[in-house]
């Protein structure tokens, strides 16, 4: 199985071959602009308490980080939503490990910013074994400081692409958490984090695996 980079990497090129070229243009620009904001910087660090949460999963039911935390550490990864292919295949490459996950007693859980019944299909779609959350208005993102708002000039693209982040999120914010993944011990301590503002840039898999 190809790993996750180069998943990235064919999916990058197929985009190239289906996409208009000012489409990809607006892209780019909307990476960069996004960059000057230094959120990798200023988002909470390592060594940093991990804030309580309780949000829905799939099933509408709630799920509290620190009843997850008495069965051992846990891995929180953020995605975009359903609608976003880089994503889908993170999820799906966390899924092909989950097996070593679970083996070093740890529990992941995925958060995105998308209405509960956007996440049961996701996990439908994609059989997933653990579990999707929802982080409404992106409360939680923006308490870990990983939350932004899409640009003006992006939206329209979106939407001319089916993507409606107003229909997705249940709101007109437009706001998206970054591509973030922390590993949380059982004191509430982050061990280890993953963030970055270029949502074409994923975690290393094998990489989270070894800070286990």
């Amino acid at each position: 199985m190809k790993n996750l980079s180069q998943q990235i990497e064919e999916l990058n090129e197929n985009l190239a071959l289906q996409l208009p070229p000012e489409v990809l243009q607006v892209f780019r620009q909307s990476i960069q602009d996004l960059k000057t904001e230094n959120i990798e910087e200023k988002c909470i660090n390592t060594g940093d308490l991990f804030p309580d949460f309780s949000l829905p999963n799939s099933n509408n039911e709630t799920i509290q980080l620190k009843e997850l935390l008495k069965n051992g550490k846990v891995i929180v990864a953020f995605f975009r939503g359903n609608w976003c292919p880089y994503c889908n295949l993170e999820l799906k490459a966390l899924q092909h490990k989950l097996k070593d996950i679970a083996d070093n007693k740890v529990t992941l859980v995925a958060i995105s910013p998308q209405k509960i019944d956007y996440n049961e299909e996701l996990k439908d779609n994609l059989d997933l074994g653990f579990e999707l959350l929802t982080d409404r208005d992106n409360n939680l993102a923006k308490q870990l400081g990983i939350s932004f708002k899409l640009q003006d000039y992006v939206i329209p693209v979106y939407e001319s692409l089916g993507i409606e982040l107003a229909e997705y999120n249940g709101n007109n914010d437009s706001e998206l958490p970054v591509p973030a993944v922390f590993v949380i011990d059982i004191n509430d301590k982050i061990t280890y984090k993953f963030t970055d503002s270029n949502y074409m840039n994923r975690i290393n898999i094998q990489e989270l695996i070894e800070q286990l």
